[in-house]
């Protein structure tokens, strides 16, 4: 029986999400190997895994991320192939903060699926959690996360000096956010 997703609130033309599971473990590894975009996502260079280690991490980052405020999904193209995922982090209920942070599968970068996504969990953050803005920092050079926040409307409100060490000297980071109401005005001006 195919389930009729066009209303569902997870899904948009582009992509659908889901929470994510220990079975994703999968993508997590073959995207392990991309270590730029891993430096990228984490500020780091990780050490070796194998599958089995691998799958554990996955499995305790899983379970500790449903424990936790925060929410971890797989992004999947329309035609249900594993293109990324996304994690919903540093929510702050207090102060009405939060962030967001996405890997693509090399495969799959440049087709439209992170702003597709980023576009569901803004909806969501901003118009079902009421919270009011979303926090990012973008190592300088990353011209990909950089030209997706930009895309989605995030300005950039300032840069940290020397902050992230790698390959033997330091970077700036660019630091971006936008307002639930930046975002409305953008991709809801009629409403």
């Amino acid at each position: 029986m195919q389930t009729d997703c066009s209303r569902y609130f997870w899904q948009n033309e582009k992509v659908k999400l889901s929470r994510a599971t220990v079975e994703d473990w999968d993508l997590f590894y073959s995207n392990y190997f991309d270590s730029d975009a891993r430096f990228l996502l984490d500020s780091e260079v990780e050490l070796p895994r194998d599958e089995d280690n691998a799958k554990e991490f996955w499995k305790q980052f899983v379970e500790d991320t449903e424990k936790s405020d925060n929410f971890i999904f797989t992004i999947s193209s329309l035609t249900g192939e594993k293109v990324g995922s996304a994690y919903l982090n540093s929510i702050d209920e207090r102060n009405g903060t939060f962030g967001i942070g996405m890997i693509i599968d090399q495969n799959f970068r440049g087709k439209g699926y992170g702003a597709a996504a980023l576009l569901i969990l803004f909806e969501y953050a901003f118009n079902e959690r009421r919270l009011h803005k979303y926090n990012t920092g973008v190592i300088k050079g990353n011209i990909g996360s950089e030209t997706l926040v930009k895309k989605m409307g995030c300005k950039q409100e300032g840069l940290i000096r020397e902050t992230i060490f790698h390959e033997g000297g330091y970077r700036e980071e660019m630091r971006y956010g936008i307002t639930a109401e930046e975002f409305n005005a953008k991709w809801h001006p009629a409403e």
